[in-house]
């Protein structure tokens, strides 16, 4: 009698690997948003009161963006503008609307620890694409779209990349002509490769390569 072996399908181990994967990324960012809430409950509230101290306004800027799927949420961050400025999306490192506070906190990026929040609820993640403002990523097409799949985060192979964006649109001539034809693409193709190499050790590298470099 011939023994029977059952059919071993390598793709579909790898598949079930990557959903593995995926739901480590979930605990993981959950654990880490709530513990670096507490961690960072005093520096947070100190650069809430620097705020309140440097303009008017509220504390947090909220603000749609697109996310998993693109569905819309509100990211929650620091404000950095005056209040109730209006505008272009894209912003310089120049723009008269960034306050005095302001400039150091996007420099620094601090005005994106508040985006814990957002983590801590599961509208994003700690690694992913940048969440954008409604025109871009919900606009995406073919396979593009692909990169819906992911939760969008606070840090990111083509966030660290652009890490001085303002700085490099506040030397353009046409800001958001170069944003939409040479930054946008890339950062495209950027997070279409992060999201067909996704490893979770690898966005352990990359959370450390945002902190320290």
């Amino acid at each position: 009698m011939l023994r029977q072996y059952s059919t071993w399908r390598p793709c579909n181990v790898a598949r079930n690997e990557h959903k593995i994967g995926f739901l480590c990324k979930w605990c993981f960012d959950r654990v880490v948003a709530l513990v670096g809430l507490v961690v960072l409950a005093v520096p947070l509230l100190v650069i809430a009161m620097l705020i309140k101290t440097d303009s008017k306004g509220p504390v947090f800027f909220l603000q749609w963006r697109i996310g998993k799927d693109g569905k819309p949420f509100r990211i929650c961050k620091f404000r950095t503008m005056t209040h109730q400025s209006e505008g272009d999306s894209i912003t310089t490192a120049t723009d008269p609307r960034i306050t005095q506070i302001g400039h150091w906190l996007r420099h620094s990026k601090a005005d994106c620890l508040t985006e814990l929040i957002n983590v801590l609820v599961g509208q994003m993640s700690l690694v992913g694409p940048r969440p954008d403002v409604p025109g871009y990523a919900d606009r995406l097409q073919g396979d593009d779209r692909k990169i819906l799949q992911l939760r969008p985060g606070i840090t990111g192979p083509a966030s660290i990349k652009y890490r001085n964006e303002e700085e490099l649109l506040a030397h353009q001539a046409a800001p958001k002509a170069y944003n939409d034809t040479v930054i946008w693409p890339d950062k495209v193709k950027i997070n279409l490769n992060y999201l067909e190499n996704w490893t979770f050790l690898g966005d352990i590298k990359l959370i450390f390569k945002t902190v320290f470099h």
